[in-house]
């Protein structure tokens, strides 16, 4: 009997062993996409107690919660004892057993905490009282601490257009900053014309862009304005959430005139909707090819589905889940336009629903020219960020795309604890070239695997967001 998460922990074979310890363990992390604050980073913030830290804003943990049963003022509750909340935590945790939690949790108390004892009900209160202590007197658990101690090269953070980017710029200043902290540009808010705050957020936009917004073609121009600036801070990439794919397209003073109706508090209908936010995302991606900035595409969330809760909480409470629209065929003409002028920027797709995965692998095939891995079938997202999703997501790329150019993982986190998930996607990788080697499906070729996997774990994503 093997015993629980050891060092040979999802490494069932001598060459993934060899592969993970001595390729891929110790690589730096490149977390190209996640949900850190800026602010938090640049102020070096204390993590507060493990109960702030791993509740304070995780909503993978309150679905599991709720799951269990657990009273809500125990999940988000503002007033509720930290310690009841840990307990809570813990007990829901021990029943969790095949959620990717459980081992989640567990890689964070081992590389964070040094504890090895599980986490349950029974043990909570020493293991409770023992991560507080250090995260009280250990400088290895700030912020900066954590980002030295797992050798994190970059970060990539979410940004809104408008953003000034102050807090990214004190973090620049600093000369002992362990890692690179980048702005990612994220025009949601700009695309979302449906949306209730559309018309203030242009408003907001505008400001930012110190112009006039008085059509489509304007917001066109205050964006491209801003993914300037964001440049000039560093950004590599865009990101962006979409339901589904688009496209539906219409002149420009069609859509200047579906974005006066907006303005002027008209309701839109879904085909004038769509129509808008192809003329934007088309001119995006046009902009960032020309820059070479990588385009990244979130597909297939239903969000916000419990109202009640939504009224109470707002977004990003745990109330999202995986939707299932088709893809293909927009996406598909959406590339082909862009494809006709040669302005394809390179791209990562993502989405939540992993019947998209052939889709988007062989869709991707279509547009890939001029450098390695330009079009990427994006690490397996949010629901699907398990071993069996990861496994999957991978083994698809393999059967149809090129598995050695993939740039791999990254944490969506908001969690400055959320790291060891680089470590547990290595050891997954590992665990499938090791696999293939000692079953004779791929050469038994050290260098050449190894290799492989160093690239997945960090080369191929610095190549790529960097020349």
């Amino acid at each position: 009997m093997k015993r629980f998460m050891d060092e040979n922990f999802l490494l069932k074979t001598k060459t993934a062993q060899i592969l993970y310890h001595e390729y891929a363990k110790d690589e730096m992390i490149y977390d190209y996409h996640c949900h850190l604050n800026p602010q938090q980073i640049a102020q070096n913030q204390s993590l507060g107690t493990i109960t702030d830290a791993w509740l304070g804003g995780d909503h993978y943990k309150w679905r599991i919660m709720r799951a269990n049963g657990v009273d809500e003022a125990l999940v988000t509750g503002k007033e509720s004892d930290p310690f009841d909340k840990f307990v809570a935590w813990a007990d829901s945790l021990e029943r969790a057993m095949g959620n990717p939690l459980y081992h989640w949790t567990h890689l964070e108390l081992q590389r964070y905490f040094s504890i090895t004892e599980p986490l349950n009900k029974r043990s909570a209160k020493a293991i409770y009282d023992e991560a507080n202590r250090q995260l009280k007197e250990s400088e290895a658990l700030s912020v900066k601490g954590i980002m030295s101690r797992f050798k994190v090269y970059a970060v990539g953070t979410t940004d809104d257009p408008s953003d000034d980017l102050a807090w990214h710029k004190e973090i620049a200043a600093q000369p002992d900053f362990p890692s690179q902290v980048i702005p990612s540009f994220r025009p949601d808010k700009a695309l979302n014309i449906e949306k209730e705050e559309f018309t203030a957020y242009i408003e907001h936009l505008a400001a930012a862009a110190t112009m006039s917004i008085e059509s489509a073609s304007d917001v066109v121009t205050a964006l491209v304005a801003r993914l300037d600036f964001f440049i000039s801070m560093g950004c590599r990439a865009s990101d962006h959430a979409l339901v589904s794919s688009v496209a539906i397209f219409k002149s420009e003073a069609e859509v200047n005139a579906i974005f006066a109706k907006r303005m002027e508090g008209e309701a839109l209908s879904d085909e004038e909707v769509e129509a808008y936010k192809t003329f934007i995302l088309t001119a995006l991606a046009r902009a960032y090819a020309k820059r070479d900035i990588a385009m990244q595409l979130h597909f297939a969330s239903i969000r916000d589905n419990n109202g009640r809760m939504f009224a109470a909480l707002g977004p990003d409470t745990g109330y999202d889940a995986s939707h299932d629209l088709s893809l293909a065929a927009k996406l598909s003409a959406f590339f082909n336009n862009l494809s006709t002028s040669g302005e394809v920027p390179k791209t990562i797709l993502y989405t939540l629903n992993p019947k998209d995965y052939y889709p988007l692998a062989t869709l991707m095939g279509c547009y890939q020219d001029g450098r390695p891995g330009k079009m990427q079938l994006g690490s397996a997202w949010w629901f699907a960020d398990h071993k069996d999703g990861m496994e999957e997501q991978m083994k698809i790329l393999g059967n149809v795309g090129m598995l050695s150019r993939f740039v791999g993982m990254l944490t969506d986190s908001r969690s400055f604890l959320s790291y060891p998930r680089h470590e547990y996607f290595r050891r997954i990788l590992c665990n499938i070239w090791g696999t293939w080697a000692e079953e004779g499906e791929v050469p038994y070729d050290l260098e050449t695997l190894g290799g492989f996997v160093r690239d997945i774990s960090f080369n191929n994503a610095k190549r790529y967001f960097e020349e």
